[in-house]
C-alpha cells in the first residue's frame, strides 16, 4: 500500500508540473518550438539549432513532452497497481485512456499548427488528468465517515462545474492570444464580435471563412472570460461558506484559492501579462481544481479526513 501510495504522490505532483510547464511553453510562444512530434527536428534531444531563440523554444517544447512522457509512465504503473490490487481498477484504466488521447492533443497541437480548439482541449485535457489522480490519491488513504458532509454534493458540484467552465474559457482567451485585448479595467469599452469569437472549427488568428480574426472577437474572447470569472468566484465562495460549518480547513482552502486565483487574473491585466505572473495563474487554477474535487470527494462518498 505504501508504494501504491507513493506512486499516486509523485504522479499527481509531476501532473501538476506538467500542466504549469504547458502553461510556460503556450505562454513563452513556444508551443511550435518543435516543428515536428515526437521528435524534435528529427532528434530526441534539440541540437544543431543556429539560432539561440528557436534552440531555447525547442529545449523548452522537448522539455515539457519528456515529463508528459514521464508521468504517462506512472500512470500506466498505477493502472497496473490498481488492477493487481483490484483497487479502483475502472478509474485507473479511464486514466490511462485519457492520457492517451492527451498524447494525441499534443501531436496535433503541432502538426494542426497551434488551432485554438485543440489547444484549448489539450489544457482541459491536462487538467482532467491532475483531477482524476487527485480523486484516485484520496481513495487510497482512509477516511473518517461524515455522513453530514454529503449535504454539499450540489453546491459542490456547481463550483466545480463553474470552475471547469471558467478554465476552458481562460484556455480559450490563451490559445487565441487574448489576454491583452481587454486592457483596462474593471471594464472593457469597445465592440465586440461574439460570432467569430466562439467559432469553434477554425484556424489559430482566423475566422471560419479564413479571414483575418477582428480585435473585436478577440475582446469577446477576453471578456467573457472576465465576466464567468464572477460566477465562478461566487460559486465557490459559497461551496466554501457551506462548508465551513462541516470541514473548516477545507473550507478556508478553497476560498484562499479561488481569492487568490481572481487576484492574480486582475493582476495580469492591470501589469500587462508578465511570464511568472501568467504561469502562476494557471498553476492557481490547477491548484483550485484539485481543492475542488476533494471538496467533492468527501461530499460524495461522506466521508471527512481521519484526525
Amino acid at each position: 500500500m505504501k508504494v501504491f501510495r507513493s506512486l499516486f504522490m509523485a504522479a499527481l505532483a509531476l501532473a501538476f508540473i506538467v500542466v504549469v510547464m504547458g502553461a510556460y511553453v503556450r505562454l513563452s510562444d513556444a508551443g511550435l518550438g518543435c516543428p515536428d512530434w515526437p521528435l524534435c527536428y528529427g532528434q530526441p534531444v534539440p541540437a544543431d539549432i543556429a539560432d539561440r531563440d528557436a534552440l531555447a523554444k525547442a529545449w523548452k517544447e522537448m522539455g515539457h513532452r519528456y515529463l508528459a512522457g514521464t508521468l504517462g509512465a506512472l500512470i500506466l504503473a498505477i493502472a497496473a497497481a490498481a488492477w493487481r490490487r483490484r483497487q479502483s481498477a475502472p478509474l485507473a484504466s479511464m486514466l490511462v485512456l485519457l492520457v492517451a488521447f492527451q498524447a494525441t492533443l499534443g501531436k496535433w497541437t503541432v502538426t494542426m499548427l497551434l488551432k485554438p480548439a485543440i489547444v484549448t482541449a489539450h489544457l482541459l485535457g491536462g487538467m482532467a488528468t491532475l483531477a482524476l489522480l487527485a480523486w484516485l490519491a484520496l481513495a487510497c488513504w482512509p477516511h473518517a465517515s461524515a455522513p453530514e458532509m454529503r449535504a454539499l454534493r450540489r453546491v459542490a458540484a456547481v463550483a466545480l462545474a463553474a470552475l471547469v467552465v471558467q478554465i476552458a474559457l481562460g484556455g480559450w482567451v490563451s490559445a487565441n492570444y487574448a489576454a491583452l485585448a481587454c486592457p483596462e479595467l474593471p471594464l472593457c469599452p469597445g465592440t465586440m464580435d461574439f460570432a467569430n469569437a466562439f467559432h469553434v472549427v477554425r484556424e489559430l488568428g482566423q475566422t471560419s471563412e479564413g479571414e483575418l480574426l477582428s480585435h473585436d472577437a478577440l475582446r469577446a474572447i477576453h471578456w467573457t472570460h472576465r465576466l464567468f470569472a464572477l460566477v465562478a468566484l461566487a460559486a465557490v465562495l459559497l461551496a466554501a461558506l457551506r462548508a465551513w460549518r462541516l470541514s473548516r480547513g477545507l473550507a478556508i482552502t478553497v476560498a484562499a484559492l479561488v481569492a487568490l486565483q481572481f487576484a492574480l487574473g486582475v493582476l495580469n491585466v492591470a501589469l500587462g501579462l508578465p511570464l511568472a505572473l501568467a504561469a502562476a495563474h494557471n498553476a492557481g487554477a490547477a491548484l483550485l481544481l484539485v481543492s475542488l474535487v476533494v471538496l467533492n470527494f468527501f461530499a460524495f462518498r461522506g466521508l471527512r479526513p481521519s484526525q
